[in-house]
């Protein structure tokens, strides 16, 4: 367990390091936590950690660019007027656009699956669905109890 801390630590440094924009410290923050939790929850033996690790950065930075992407099309279609003063085909634009997006994302998700499986024993894979899953929800219930 203490080779799987120092691993997962390892990955941890450089999203540290880059030292961004306050406004990304909360973010750096969650995914620093997100990292522990998924430490704590996969009990990797230090194989599966050198192979599951590379494959989650990876998947974390191509989802990364493409809410980015996702972000800057939203603030375009924030400086849109009211959508009864849009036409229709500029309506449908917009929906189709978020289906893209949808379908991006879902596509990703396949994609770093199928890496996941072809590398990992399944019950592991399941353990990260999971895990991935209940951090949301505790994520989302610290935010609830914090909040002023």
């Amino acid at each position: 367990m203490k080779n799987l801390t120092i691993i997962a630590l390892l990955f941890i440094f450089p999203l540290l390091a880059m030292a961004q924009r306050p406004d990304n410290r909360k973010r750096e923050e969650i995914e620093s936590y997100k990292i522990a939790y998924l430490t704590q929850k996969l009990e990797l033996s230090t194989e599966e950690a050198k192979i599951f690790w590379p494959i989650y950065n990876d998947y974390q930075k191509e989802l990364s660019e493409l809410r980015k992407e996702r972000g800057q099309k939203m603030i375009s279609f924030k400086k849109m007027p009211e959508i009864d003063e849009m036409s229709d085909s500029e309506v449908q634009a917009l929906i189709v656009n978020d289906f893209d997006f949808k379908q991006k994302d879902l596509n990703l998700d396949k994609k770093y699956y199928a890496k996941l499986k072809s590398s990992l024993p399944i019950k592991v894979i399941g353990k990260y669905y999971r895990a991935q899953e209940t951090f949301k929800r505790e994520l989302l219930s610290r935010y609830r109890n914090n909040k002023p």
